[in-house]
């Protein structure tokens, strides 16, 4: 059982140690399943003809040359996936508007971005169903793309969906637009808000489509039985969720769906969405074999779901004192070819960090010629903060204040409410602010000609969602987990340690085991940083349910009353007799004799989440004469609640910075004026590697989440959020030039510092 000391932190036995990973020598061998490893008797392959315009109607498809090839078993179009009810599947990290998933899994009709999968073949090698490719007939009518938020959302502008009609404030408008939806957010009185202020800066800023970059390809592996039962391997975050999205598509029963999560090459947000499964799926049918698609990188970077595009206009005042009192945003964000909802979360964390009485966001969903967009670690919310948090910069510039004084002079706290409606329970963001003042970083010392210094603050409010586990105890004391979540980080370390914490053991002596969707209970999405809070919750509750029965199995054993059994420190003890002890592994050894096998079990829906918070110290270096960025030195600061795991924890902080580094200096989609996507490989679309980036320093803080047993709160989506407001607010102390776009590339700088000059 846990300890306090004397600041009320609790002490663990296994909480907050570094066992080694379960899954570790598997994946460092070669060993693990990933989905391209998937092998099996009969099987043939699946390729997947694309569009090559951003825009165009199909007028035909004629696939008679492509049957005729030797070796081609399956030919699949849109017509046979059958048309699903108008429904809106929830994905744990966004939704699915089972009408436009299925357009977008194969076009119907329409091609709306360039690499848009128009039909696939499947033949008994891969180059021959490449081949098959060449031979389709597509004739298409070319429309005009639309690119940018801006241009789509102006009504003169051609429509992508002309049954699409604007959601405005929660009612149909009933007017075709190229604007999904609109909400707003109000607290208290805007007006009166920035009468008060005597410091009032309004911005523009852009930032472009960026991908989350995992580097296994999406793939898939189908078997569609004759006796009806569909078995489908995949990389994905949530076995269940593909499952319902399979059972919409296909019309078929959820109970004939049985899908198996192989191992997962990374993922952000970016592999919830289903792409090949269905295709798959319907081929298998077809051929009467199993099919198996791995995607390239070129269909990667066209034709998933990378994270939105957006414009963002961000006003803020604040008074001669400090005090922040007014703020509003526009917020419009790209939804891609299909309708999405990624304004929303931005909308929730734009200005989560700071208590600001009066408050008004306006947020646009908008469709455009680019792939339907999907989350990537905290979505929405990094390009919120990439406006606010350079706003706030140049507000601590304007009162000649220290940037982390004003921010801890205006933090949110327990109370605080945010525009969107919550009141933050217990918080950590005052603490990250300390930690960050009182850091060796903030306080080194900055020498050196065009240097300089920034930081900013990020929010991810983290989702909870259900989750399964089972447990089941070994005569030997060891102890089987089997749960649902899809272990991208480690998790299932994390969980396993939880379970291993209230039952005395080591993390050792668990064996966990990431089941299939017919071996576990419900579990949604590996997302929204949630399996560590609410997997680990259900891993603590099947332990509580084994305690309980072998509190009862030692009642039996000793033949005493269960009332007078007591647990603590991984032993068994009677109350009134203290000669009878039991550890958790000798009664272990004694169950065959006390009634049999123990099996613990439990499932979560929790509602106690707790959001997380951010902070990151940047030093930078730039090159007036090319604009380039070199970074310097980054530290990350963020509220785990409890660091269940401390190396993963950091990894987590880590690899949110370097991923929010890519994205603050190089990392974009580059459209010509066709929509043709024309840096659609890993030489060309830029992210950071080992040689960009210094080693991030990281300071863990511990504000416990008092909605979960051990403070839990997601650590994966919030060190994302600040890093390119903290690289922009570092540029202008470096260069004297307020960055209002991403990629801050050095042409994007180079360009900045000129109109600065005048040149």
């Amino acid at each position: 059982m846990p300890t306090e000391d004397y600041l009320g932190i609790q002490e663990y036995r296994v909480l907050g140690t570094r066992p080694i990973r379960h899954d570790g020598v598997d994946k460092v061998t070669g060993r693990a399943i990933y989905g391209a490893d998937v092998r099996m008797s009969g099987m043939i392959y699946g390729k997947v003809l694309r569009s090559p315009h951003a825009h165009a109607r199909i007028v035909s498809i004629n696939t008679g040359k492509a049957e005729a090839l030797d070796g081609v078993r399956a030919i699949a179009t849109v017509d046979d996936i059958p048309v699903p009810e108008k429904k809106v599947e929830d994905l744990g990290e966004g939704a699915a508007n089972m009408v436009d998933l299925r357009a977008n899994v194969l076009a119907d009709g329409k091609a709306v971005y360039d690499g848009h999968a128009v039909a696939a073949v499947a033949a008994t090698s891969p180059h021959i169903a490449e081949e098959a490719l060449g031979l389709i007939d597509v004739e298409y009518e070319v429309l005009e793309p639309l690119l940018d938020v801006r241009e789509a959302m102006n009504p003169e502008s051609p429509l992508l969906h002309d049954s699409l009609t604007t959601e405005s404030l929660g009612e149909d408008t009933g007017k075709p637009s190229n604007v999904a939806t609109h909400f707003q957010h109000k607290l208290g009185d805007i007006e009166s808000g920035f009468a008060k202020a005597d410091v009032v800066i309004e911005r523009e800023f852009v930032t472009d489509t960026v991908h989350q970059g995992y580097i296994e390809p999406q793939n898939a592996t189908a078997l569609w039985n004759p006796d009806g039962r569909l078995t489908v391997w995949c990389s994905t975050q949530g076995s269940f969720t593909v499952r319902e999205q399979l059972a919409g598509l296909l019309q078929i029963s959820p109970v004939n769906i049985r899908v198996i999560p192989t191992e997962i090459g990374g993922g952000f947000g970016g592999k919830i969405r289903v792409y090949l499964e269905p295709v798959a799926a319907v081929l298998s049918k077809k051929s009467g074999h199993p099919v198996k698609m791995v995607m390239n990188r070129d269909e990667v970077l066209k034709a998933t779901g990378p994270t939105p595009g957006s414009y963002i206009r961000v006003k803020m005042g604040a008074t001669n004192e400090g005090k922040l009192v007014a703020a509003e945003a526009y917020m419009a964000y790209e939804s891609g070819g299909f309708a999405g909802a990624w304004a929303e979360p931005g909308a929730m964390c734009i200005f989560a960090p700071y208590d600001i009485e009066n408050v008004v966001i306006d947020g646009y969903n908008v469709v455009v010629n680019k792939p339907q967009t999907m989350a990537y670690r905290a979505p929405g919310a990094t390009n919120a903060a990439f406006a606010s948090e350079t706003i706030v910069d140049e507000i601590c510039e304007r009162l000649g204040e220290d940037p982390l004084e004003f921010r801890l002079k205006n933090t949110a706290k327990e109370g605080s409410r945010r525009a969107d409606g919550p009141t933050f329970p217990r918080i950590g963001h005052e603490e990250v602010l300390k930690a960050a003042m009182t850091s060796e970083h903030y306080n080194a010392q900055l020498d050196g000609k065009n240097r300089g210094r920034g930081v900013a603050s990020g929010f991810w409010f983290n989702v909870g969602l259900k989750s399964s586990a089972c447990a089941s105890v070994n005569t030997d004391g060891t102890v089987s987990l089997v749960e649902g979540s899809t272990d991208i980080g480690g998790t299932r370390t994390s969980v396993a340690m939880q379970l291993a914490e209230p039952l005395g053991i080591p993390a050792e002596d668990v064996n966990p085991v990431v089941a299939d969707t017919d071996g576990v209970g419900e579990t949604d999405v590996t997302g929204g940083s949630r399996v560590t809070f609410a997997t680990g919750w259900a891993a603590y509750n099947a332990a509580q349910d084994i305690i309980a029965q072998m509190v009862e199995r030692a009642a039996k054993y000793w033949e005493i009353p269960p009332d007078d059994v007591a647990f603590e420190d991984g032993t068994f003890k009677s109350r009134s007799d203290p000669s009878k002890s039991l550890t958790f592994k000798e009664l272990a050894g004694k169950l065959n004799e006390t009634g049999g096998p123990v099996v613990g079990r439990a499932t979560v829906d929790p509602q106690g989440v707790g959001g997380a918070f951010s902070l990151m110290i940047a030093d930078v270096e730039t090159d007036p004469d090319t604009g380039k960025v070199d970074i310097l030195r980054v530290t990350m600061v963020q509220d785990a609640g409890k660091a269940i795991h401390p190396a993963y924890v950091e990894g987590q902080m880590q690899g949110g910075a370097a991923q929010g580094i890519g994205w603050g200096l190089n990392e974009e989609y580059w459209y010509n004026n066709k929509g043709e996507l024309t840096n659609a490989s890993l030489l060309d679309y830029r992210m950071p590697t080992c040689l960009d980036l210094p080693m991030i320093e990281t300071i863990i803080v511990e504000v416990p989440n008092p909605g979960h047993p051990y403070g839990v709160r997601g650590v994966g989506e919030a060190p994302i959020v600040p890093p390119p407001a903290a690289l922009a607010n570092a540029i202008y102390r470096a260069a004297g030039i307020r960055m209002n776009v991403l990629p801050m590339s050095p042409g994007n700088v180079l360009k900045a510092l000129w109109n600065e000059n005048g040149s």
